[in-house]
């Protein structure tokens, strides 16, 4: 059984580059595979491996600059969720696009899964889910809002455009594990809106504490490892992933004739040319090879 933490914490890492070693390091020692990422604002990442590994590794994350209270969320999957190992840098820990914004310095407030319902069935509560149009197509809460944004750097340029919508109501914010509503309140609230608040721990603590008969959460949560998504009590979710378009697809989704594996789904079989095409069953055939060689081939999660 593997053990997955999801993790993010904003902090201030005045030398990245410095902790990325010591850090790919301590998770080659300790096989663990998955995806870190560093910025000079924090670190952001889904890890999986054995118990010992994982806790090696936090305790690792938790000894660095600001990082002591780090919180992560787990959950188990009966094989390695991910292909390889990745610690990266980057300029954001989470992609918004906006160089003011910076969640250390105030955020919406915290609404604990428990007093999420109560607080969403409020009349003058307007929902709103900050994921990736893909992410919501297979599960949201009841009543929310989606922006259909292709990736969150879009959601500044949504608001601008929708914000009169949202005159005299408190807004309710909601992600996979917290992190983009960390920003997108810090946003709203710059923006001179006051009444902010977002899900604590995001869907996935939403899924774990809450119970399913008294859950407003409809459908299956999106995760970015091999389970592809998630339900209540964190059970792994009947969807798989396209690797053409990375969006989520159900078995039966694999019998369309749209479907070709590793180069299109009915999602994205227009969107790609045939050179495209070409190139992408290029790449299964090399995945192939690695496979019957039995080597990791470098590729995917």
């Amino acid at each position: 059984m593997f053990t997955i933490a999801a993790l993010y914490h904003f902090t201030r890492f005045e030398d990245p580059a410095a902790i990325q070693g010591p850090l790919l390091a301590i998770c080659e020692e300790n096989h663990i595979s998955g995806s870190l990422l560093l910025a000079h604002e924090g670190i952001n990442g889904t890890i999986a491996g054995p118990r010992s590994g994982i806790d090696a590794v936090l305790s690792h994350i938790r000894a660095l600059p600001g990082c002591a209270n780090l919180e992560h969320k787990e959950s188990t999957s009966a094989e390695q969720p991910f292909r390889r190992l990745k610690v990266r840098l980057k300029r954001e820990i989470v992609t918004m696009g906006q160089p003011d914004v910076d969640p250390r310095a105030r955020v919406g407030h915290y609404v604990e899964p428990a007093e999420w319902n109560e607080l969403i069935r409020s009349p003058d509560v307007a929902v709103i889910d900050t994921r990736n149009d893909y992410e919501v197509a297979i599960g949201t809460f009841e009543g929310a809002i989606d922006p259909k944004t292709d990736s969150f750097r879009d959601f500044p340029a949504w608001w601008e455009a929708n914000k009169e919508r949202f005159h005299n109501k408190r807004i309710a914010m909601f992600c996979t594990g917290g992190i983009r509503c960390e920003k997108s309140t810090n946003y709203l609230l710059g923006q001179g809106m006051e009444d902010v608040y977002h899900l604590k721990g995001g869907i996935l603590k939403y899924l774990e504490e809450v119970p399913e008969e008294e859950s407003t959460w409809q459908g299956d949560c999106f995760v970015f490892d091999g389970r592809v998504s998630v339900s209540h009590g964190l059970k792994e979710g009947p969807h798989k992933l396209c690797y053409a378009c990375r969006r989520p697809i159900l078995p039966a989704d694999m019998d369309r004739p749209e479907y070709e594996h590793g180069v299109s789904c009915h999602q994205c079989i227009s969107e790609t040319s045939e050179d495209d095409k070409a190139r992408f069953r290029e790449r299964q055939k090399q995945i192939a090879l690695s496979e019957a060689r039995g080597e990791n081939h470098m590729n995917f999660l």
